[in-house]
């Protein structure tokens, strides 16, 4: 007979009378007083929201190459989670068109001239860069691939095994991979596992994010690179880097569309589960608008960019349309001008807009994401700053063109302006400027001491395929 028979019955108790006499002798645990009774207190924070970001020894250097400017930081992580940029140059583009390098030695003297400007006032030479990556048409597929286990324990190996064979399978000829990002992992029936290192189980499966650019702009990216003496470090999508500098944690779990509104391209990321799951580029952008305008007046196309930077909007209201501008016409021998008011000039500018944003709606409507790509919308880039962007975005973004069946009725999209969060060190008038988020977040992205939404990087990691062909171009042609 065990011990137990000795003792005076009692009843037994469940687990939550248990539970319920363990608090009622604890003065420890608070309860939190309501008008309707008592109610317990809100689940404390998660972890992973206390723990502070952690930061690469020493200095990162990044190039945020674009159509209309090219951007240069150098600068480092701060105990108290800031970026601080030590040194930055910028200055307007040259030998780029669309994001791609049209003419090498324009983009190499570009180049030079804005990284020694952010050298010289860092007071520190760098010689590698993390690059944005907008050229070469870069593209976005989701893969699922599946590695046998055989009832043993997930290594790090099996990791990049199944990793690499969703970089095999997404390979095409003529392009080359750049992302290779794990969304989640299933552990045989187990679906949404983060981590797998240390499950048990048959087989393995992995939902890849894969991003690609085309190869032979790739190469000439890194050549003008080379001549210009510096080393890719790593290509970083420039929506993936957009939405690191404007969104915080809570906008990339919960579903947000960052889209980047750039001078030759318009790009955009859809975050969502805490992960970038789709890309798209569309080859408009603000400079589309400069020629429009400088077509539709008769301008130059300094003219045109200070007539939209200054005077720019795509509200068509009745408050814009006294307003009197004189625009300087071209042509003449003797300087002509002619007077135009503002609303003449957003009925230029608004047509483009309103492309632009259409097209962003179809490609993200197409993109088969459900509620991720329903969230909220974040407009970041130059193209962000144009006086009435937000209500003309919240009216075609605003509404999906085809309203998925778990979106609810009276489904909308809400729409906001993003900037650059938690960085310091630009100048004032640029430090909030949307037009630096990539810039921002390729800083961010490079001075991490663990990358965000990187690729599976083990220490045992080799040199990518790609890289491999880079150093052998190079050392042919250069």
């Amino acid at each position: 007979m065990n011990d137990t028979a000795h003792s005076p019955a009692s009843p037994a108790l469940s687990l939550a009378d248990r539970l319920h006499k363990k608090r009622s002798h604890s003065s420890a645990s608070p309860t939190l007083r309501m008008s309707g009774g008592e109610a317990s207190l809100p689940l404390p924070p998660s972890e992973r929201n206390k723990r502070p970001h952690t930061w690469r020894n020493g200095y990162s250097a990044v190039l945020d190459i674009g159509s209309t400017k090219i951007t240069c930081l150098i600068g480092k992580g701060e105990p108290n989670g800031m970026l601080r940029v030590a040194g930055f140059g910028w200055r307007r583009s040259a030998g780029v068109r669309n994001g791609a390098i049209t003419e090498l030695q324009e983009a190499e003297a570009a180049i030079r001239a804005t990284v020694a400007q952010a050298e010289n006032m860092a007071e520190r030479t760098i010689d590698k860069v993390v690059v944005n990556l907008s050229c070469g048409h870069p593209a976005s597929r989701l893969f699922n691939v599946r590695w046998p286990i055989g009832g043993r324990v997930v290594t790090e190996a099996d990791i990049r095994r199944v990793v690499t064979e969703g970089r095999v399978q997404a390979t095409v000829q003529g392009r080359e991979v750049i992302h290779t990002l794990p969304i989640d992992f299933t552990v045989d029936d187990t679906e949404g596992v983060s981590d797998p290192r240390g499950h048990l189980c048959e087989t393995l499966k992995a939902r890849l994010h894969i991003i690609d650019a085309a190869t032979t702009a790739l190469l000439n990216l890194e050549t003008v690179l080379s001549r210009a003496e510096l080393r890719m470090e790593a290509l970083v999508s420039s929506p993936l880097a957009s939405g690191l500098s404007v969104l915080d944690r809570d906008e990339r779990d919960l579903g947000t569309t960052v889209v980047d509104m750039g001078g030759g391209t318009t790009s955009f990321a859809v975050f969502g589960e805490g992960q970038i799951l789709h890309t798209a580029q569309i080859g408009v952008g603000g400079l589309h608008v400069t020629r429009d305008i400088a077509r539709g007046l008769g301008t130059s196309l300094d003219n045109a960019e200070r007539l939209k930077t200054v005077y720019g909007s795509a509200d068509l209201s009745s408050d814009v349309e006294d307003e009197i501008l004189t625009v300087e016409l071209l042509g003449n021998d003797v300087p002509h001008f002619e007077q135009i008011s503002r609303a003449q000039l957003g009925r230029i500018i608004r047509p483009r807009m309103e492309e632009t944003l259409e097209l962003v709606r179809e490609k993200l409507d197409g993109a088969g994401l459900g509620m991720a790509a329903s969230g909220r919308i974040v407009l970041t880039g130059g193209g962000s700053l144009l006086d009435g962007i937000r209500p003309l975005a919240e009216r075609i973004l605003g509404v999906p063109v085809s309203v998925g069946r778990h979106s609810g009725p009276g489904f909308t999209r809400s729409v906001r302006l993003g900037r650059p969060k938690n960085i310091a060190g630009l100048p004032e008038d640029t430090a909030a400027a949307a037009g630096f988020a990539t810039a921002a977040g390729l800083l961010f992205w490079a001075a991490s001491a663990e990358r965000p939404f990187s690729d599976v990087e083990f220490r045992e990691a080799a040199p990518t395929g790609f890289l491999q062909k880079l150093v052998a171009f190079i050392r042919e042609r250069v």
